[in-house]
């Protein structure tokens, strides 16, 4: 589905923000919540009360919208076989265990299809269909560059590393709804480990608490971190500022990866977003680091330049690129004016952050990924998309 049309769809979508303490359930219409938000307990330690607490949500949402629903789709923990509705063992939902059909339930309970998804890859479908992706290409096209984007890999920091993937207006979960894993690249800074335990809220008290000599317990969440490393309150700056530099450097070391694959812009959400000025110029300066050759010859890690789009300085010379007019050649005599094309050489690729915050985000990603099966008609009578 074109990523201008969802504004002015009139079908109503049921969505949940599904966490592990409690659901927040709301309809969306035109990209946009039209009811009240409808918060109930998780009730996580049992399966039937939780799975009855999801249906009682959707049941009140349903009595107050303003249309009867399209559809229902909304954002899930995994693992999961997203595809077909089926939830797995849950980290944080103890009670799922062994594979829950969710999204055929719903389906059963309410008469409409739905569309179950993670978190991270709705986030990135979120900004790709109405947040950083098109604010990206309008710049563009308002500094008078040819050079558009389709790729966005979109990445979320907090209690984890989340990340998603979007290719071309599509989605790409691969084939076990595990596209976009990026928690599980190798760390940098500590090659035993995954990218997610130096890139989380538990990564940045754990490093700070490193580096101020005191006791993990003893370190405060990273709101405060951020705030000692601008000197709004007291604390070890130092140790603060390194937490937030390491955490950079090891996102960059993992988007360096993924981007490799990827070859698009890159979108940043989450709890940790906010401290984006103390770990961002790390970050890029770690995608446009080098790699050394046997030869002592040093080469680029990645391809195309990498770009704060944050950095006023580095958003402008990401906007005029390389762009000029070149002339097609001729092989043969040929009448009129010579032809030109437009032509912008530098390969480049950004970084920056949400442009709708993060629940925004995965609601709206919900929101225009059913929109978008609603219109192929991909789906089976078992809940199950088929695309």
């Amino acid at each position: 589905m074109p990523a201008a049309d969802y504004t002015q769809d009139s079908r109503v979508v049921m969505t949940l923000d599904g966490g592990g303490t409690n659901f927040r359930f709301s309809a969306v219409r035109g990209g946009k919540p039209v009811i009240e938000t409808v918060v109930l307990p998780a009730g996580a330690d049992d399966l039937q009360n939780c799975l009855r607490r999801l249906v009682e949500g959707f049941r009140r949402i349903r009595q107050v919208c303003p249309e009867p629903p399209a559809a229902i789709s909304f954002a899930f923990p995994g693992p999961a076989d997203y595809p077909r509705g089926i939830i797995g063992d849950l980290g944080n939902l103890p009670c799922f265990r062994g594979g829950v059909a969710l999204g055929p339930l719903l389906e059963d309970e309410f008469g409409v299809p739905v569309f179950i998804n993670n978190d991270g890859d709705l986030f990135a479908y979120g900004e790709a269909m109405g947040g950083f992706l098109p604010h990206i290409n309008g710049l563009l096209a308002g500094a008078g560059s040819p050079k558009r984007f389709s790729n966005l890999l979109g990445v979320t920091l907090g209690t984890g590393l989340g990340g998603g993937i979007v290719r071309h207006g599509e989605l790409f979960l691969g084939d076990n709804s595990m596209a976009g894993e990026i928690w599980l690249l190798r760390n940098k800074l500590s090659p035993t480990m995954n990218a997610e335990e130096g890139a989380s809220i538990r990564a940045v008290r754990r490093v700070y608490a490193e580096c101020a000599g005191r006791p993990l317990p003893e370190a405060p969440e990273p709101a405060e971190i951020h705030q000692i490393a601008l000197g709004q309150r007291p604390g070890d700056k130092a140790a603060a500022v390194e937490a937030f530099r390491r955490l950079g450097e090891t996102v960059g070391d993992a988007l360096g990866n993924a981007l490799t694959l990827v070859d698009g812009l890159a979108v940043i959400g989450g709890g940790l977003a906010g401290a984006a000025s103390l770990f961002l110029p790390a970050l890029v300066e770690e995608l446009n680091s080098e790699y050394v050759l046997p030869d002592g010859k040093r080469i680029r890690r990645l391809a195309a330049q990498a770009f704060n789009l944050e950095d006023p300085g580095q958003l402008a010379a990401f906007l005029k690129g390389g762009h000029r007019e070149i002339a097609v050649p001729r092989v043969s005599p040929a009448t009129g004016n010579p032809r030109t094309v437009p032509y912008d050489p530098l390969p480049r690729i950004g970084v920056g952050l949400s442009r709708l915050g993060t629940s925004h985000a995965v609601a709206l990603g919900a929101y225009t990924l059913a929109l978008q099966k609603l219109n192929r008609g991909a789906v089976s009578s078992g809940g199950a998309t088929i695309d």
